[in-house]
């Protein structure tokens, strides 16, 4: 009841009629569901969808109206306190400093860039910057993060979800000329250094204050979050060894700069797909392309949460972080970005019995593989005796490589997700 007033009130809308459901519907049966729907439920929607709101409003001031003036401290307490931050100091945004933002895209200050649910708020160049500006980005970044504001609202992202109790955090893929011009990382450390943090940071703060993604009243992780990341991929490396860059594999051109918006559940846990195994001592044996593939897989495996990886079907998905010196490997025993996700598809697996229990455990009343292949969630492939292994994804497709990291190590990791799919949009340069 609460997110649904919030979410009334960043709309503009007073004097909503909220049809609220008592209990916890789904760990309800169908009999308790029917009697709640029956017994008041249909009738305060009926209300609602016929009585006239008593009223609406902008919700919001005018977009170059001076909210508050003081010091710095100052600025940081009212931001705070007003829920405008992410609980970190941030940078005020001043006019001037807007201003200088808004000089780096062709777009008018209050253009409409984007409708962002859960707010449903507009996201224009001005908001965009004013959360650049706190997040502490430079003012040269701002066209890419109007292309990641483009990438989330598409559709096809499903920003709506965001607020699942699952934490997904999302993140940001950067590739193209813009990578090298503005100093995005792609090497060790990645997501930790130069701009990339103030990039995801910026994400966020537009999540929040433009979307209306409040942790703990409309961003509902059961845990919580850690801060929205961004980072590159090391297309020099690609070039090296024969590999495409991800947005050329999308269908862009090598000297498009693109931004792709993804959402990850998880990070940390890397693969040590490398290292030197020997049969007997003083007898090395250096990896070869199978063996990473190997443990490509069983990473995957332990990274992709079973109960949840069938039934969302082509919603259910993995990115595979590669280093280089593994990329290296793969790419000389003859494999491509392809082959390696059509590898990891293939041998990434879970037995059809294990689902069932784990599903049947979680929700009583399934579903089951066979249930979820006749409801069209799964494909025809799927529906194989209990006794039988399934793919962890339904296609090869919903695998991403992206090659990036220390050049000197032997890792991988795999940032698996749910619920939103990954959008690529062009950078606009002014």
């Amino acid at each position: 009841m609460k997110t649904a007033n919030l979410i009334a009130s960043f709309s503009g809308v007073s004097g909503l009629t909220i049809a609220g459901y008592p209990g916890a519907i789904a760990l309800q049966t169908e009999a308790e569901i029917r009697e709640s729907l029956e017994n008041g439920v249909f009738d305060r929607i009926v209300e609602g969808l016929t009585r006239q709101p008593e009223g609406a409003s902008a919700g919001a001031d005018e977009a170059d109206e001076m909210v508050f003036t003081g010091g710095l401290d100052e600025v940081n307490r009212v931001f705070y306190e007003r829920r405008w931050t992410d609980g970190l100091a941030i940078i005020p945004p001043t006019v001037d400093r807007v201003e200088e933002f808004l000089k780096h895209t062709n777009r008018s200050a209050d253009e409409a860039i984007a409708v962002l649910p859960q707010a449903n708020l507009i996201a224009t160049p001005r908001n965009i910057a004013a959360n650049a500006v706190m997040a502490g980005c430079r003012p040269e970044f701002m066209p890419l993060l109007v292309a990641a504001v483009e990438a989330v609202a598409d559709p096809h992202f499903q920003l709506m979800n965001l607020g699942s109790t699952g934490c997904k955090t999302p993140w940001l893929l950067m590739n193209g000329p813009i990578v090298k011009e503005l100093g995005i990382e792609y090497g060790v450390a990645l997501r930790s250094r130069g701009p990339n943090p103030v990039l995801g940071r910026a994400l966020g703060l537009i999540l929040s204050n433009v979307a209306g993604f409040k942790p703990g009243e409309t961003l509902m992780g059961t845990f919580g979050y850690f801060l929205p990341f961004a980072l590159a991929e090391d297309e020099d490396a690609c070039e090296e060894i024969g590999w495409q860059p991800y947005h050329v594999e999308k269908g862009f051109s090598r000297d498009t700069s693109t931004v792709t918006a993804r959402t990850t559940v998880y990070w940390g846990g890397q693969g040590t797909p490398g290292g030197w195994t020997s049969s007997r001592p003083g007898e090395p044996v250096p990896p070869t392309a199978g063996s990473i593939l190997e443990v490509a897989c069983r990473h995957v495996e332990r990274n992709t949460q079973a109960e949840l990886s069938l039934k969302y079907g082509d919603r259910n998905m993995v990115t595979l972080l590669v280093t280089p010196p593994t990329a290296r490997i793969l790419a000389a025993g003859g494999h491509s970005k392809r082959d390696v996700a059509e590898y990891v598809w293939k041998h990434s697996r879970i037995s059809v019995q294990d689902v069932n229990d784990i599903l049947q455990a979680y929700k009583g009343d399934g579903p089951t593989v066979h249930e979820l292949v006749q409801d069209g969630v799964l494909p025809a492939s799927f529906d194989v005796g209990t006794r039988e292994s399934v793919p962890l994804f339904v296609s090869p497709d919903l695998i991403d490589i992206v090659v990036c990291g220390d050049a000197y190590r032997d890792k991988m990791m795999s940032l698996w997700c749910n619920y939103n799919r990954p959008v690529t949009r062009p950078v606009e340069l002014k």
